[in-house]
């Protein structure tokens, strides 16, 4: 069976996470990706080196199954090249601030020029119609600007996420407008524009904890590891390790207090819904705590696992890697990879029944697939040759 995107061509402007990730998601499911870079590599390439040649994690987890292009898109020797490479593409993916894209002659009007019917999906900071347009932006100013840091950690030291979840879930959310918007075309006949910001994911996010605050029924405050609307739900030491566990839900408690041998907490008031609960959570963490205190962490697992609770071992990196519950086996897939032996992809995010991918394809090397790509965008070898000594390709 074809691949879902068969036929669909991507250029990929990217860097980083949200904008190369997003296209990434669509190569999974059997577009034709191309990443454009500079000769010589983007930034993004090294980060978290993971390879014997210095490439990095990052890129090669969001820029599985895409060709390599290098091209110098500022240089005027290339805009002949760039006008070739928009007309023969469906969608065009960048991470580009506004004023960037136009001085690079990518903003939507100057690509519907070229292509009418072309999809420009662009990642910004912020609304590209807000006075912070053109402001610089990672994950951690989304998760600044939502509120997310300061709830997170201790009152007096917020913390960051060691994971970059705004970023990655701008990437989500710009491949659903991407394929939304492939739909539309599909259609109509009519292209568009998609635009996706690390501060409306990350606003989206915290959401229902902002309209909480707005109605006045409660003000947050960083409690650490403890849910603020449930209870007992926290982080809890073992003899040997540490678990998390989660009791949500008025039957789920009542096995919990059961489990420890406390059956009198079902008649205190504090503890009398989801809602009390969360509000009171430290008493109820206390009692599990030391519960488990003197308990190995597979006996405290097992036990709550035959209560029917939500529980799990706080895992290390190097747990999931050397095959901690089956995860390794069950979530991702070895990959060969010049300069490594082997890199471990996840799957793609969803199946998609038959035409599920279930084994990534590799990321590329860099400028690996250029003089094919070049070569069909009707250039002949000595064109090639001369763009390359140029140093545009």
């Amino acid at each position: 069976m074809s691949a879902i995107l068969e036929s669909v061509r991507i250029l990929d402007f990217g860097r980083y996470i949200a904008g190369p990730f997003c296209a990434g998601l669509l190569a999974d499911i059997g577009a034709e990706v191309i990443r454009i870079e500079r000769p010589g590599g983007g930034d993004d390439r090294y980060l978290m080196p993971a390879t014997r040649d210095g490439e990095g994690a990052m890129f090669l987890q969001s820029n599985r199954g895409k060709k390599s292009l290098t091209l110098d898109i500022g240089a005027p020797a290339a805009r002949p090249v760039l006008e070739r490479l928009i007309a023969s593409a469906d969608i065009v993916i960048a991470n580009f601030s506004t004023g960037a894209l136009r001085h690079f002659g990518m903003d939507y009007d100057a690509l519907k020029a070229i292509r009418p019917d072309i999809i420009l999906t662009t990642v910004g900071a912020f609304d590209a119609r807000s006075d912070m347009a053109e402001a610089v932006g990672f994950d951690g100013v989304g998760q600044a600007i939502s509120g997310a840091i300061y709830l997170t950690g201790e009152p007096d030291r917020p913390y960051r996420s060691a994971t970059s979840y705004v970023d990655y879930s701008t990437a989500i959310s710009a491949a659903f407008g991407t394929l939304a918007a492939l739909i539309r075309r599909m259609r109509t006949g009519e292209g568009g524009l998609v635009e996706a910001t690390l501060a409306g994911t990350a606003l989206n996010i915290m959401n229902p904890v902002l309209m909480e605050q707005e109605a006045g029924a409660n003000v947050r405050a960083p409690i650490a590891n403890r849910s603020p609307i449930a209870g007992p739900s926290d982080m809890f030491r073992a003899r040997d390790g540490w678990f998390v566990m989660q009791v949500i839900g008025q039957g789920m408690f009542r096995r919990w207090t059961k489990m420890i041998g406390r059956a009198d907490l079902l008649d205190d008031p504090r503890f009398a819904n989801d809602i009390q609960r969360g509000r009171n959570g430290a008493e109820l963490s206390t009692i599990m705590a030391e519960w488990a205190a003197d308990r190995g962490r597979d006996e405290c697992l097992a036990t709550i696992a035959s209560f029917n609770i939500g529980a799990s071992p706080v895992l290390t990196p190097a747990d999931v890697i050397g095959g901690a519950m089956g995860l390794h086996d069950t979530y991702f897939r070895k990959v060969d990879y010049p300069g490594t032996d082997g890199v471990s992809l996840a799957r793609p995010l969803a199946s998609i029944g038959p035409d599920a991918a279930e084994m990534p394809r590799r990321p590329p090397l860099l400028g690996e697939h250029s003089d094919e790509l070049l070569a069909g965008l009707g250039l002949d070898r000595a064109e090639i040759a001369a763009l390359r000594g140029a140093g545009v390709v």
